[in-house]
């Protein structure tokens, strides 16, 4: 059974910083995308970051690029979203995402939830101004 837990989130204050950590079992993910989205109340899940588990290769959403950064740890089967200057419109419940046997290359399929077969249940990012 393929499981993604997220933790790290919780409460801090504009100009902090926050990481992320996806733990992902149950199947191996040498081949597929991992992904970070978002969801604020209201609003669309929204695309964050991806990173192939295979090769590294990473892709931002304009609003974080500079501010956010996705790596993994082969090792530890887990993803990380390391959030620094964090702004009060970060706030939302973050969750992690694995396709399944894709390395999604455009931003039209990376940046789509549809293309993630695996989901965690998402933390909660808040961001006080």
């Amino acid at each position: 059974q393929v499981q993604l837990v997220e933790s790290g989130g919780g409460l801090v204050q504009a100009g902090g910083s926050l990481r992320l950590s996806c733990a992902a079992s149950g199947r191996t993910f040498s081949t597929d995308t991992l992904g970070w989205f978002r969801q604020a109340p209201g609003v669309e899940r929204e695309f964050v970051a991806a990173i192939w588990w295979s090769g590294g290769n990473t892709f931002y959403a304009d609003s974080v690029k500079g501010r956010f950064t996705i790596s993994r740890d082969n090792a530890k089967n887990t993803v990380y979203l390391q959030m620094n200057n964090l702004k009060p419109e970060d706030t939302a419940v973050y969750y992690c995402a694995a396709s399944r046997g894709s390395l999604l290359a455009y931003y039209s399929d990376y940046a789509q939830p549809s293309k993630y077969r695996y989901w965690g249940q998402g933390t909660q990012v808040t961001v006080s101004s």
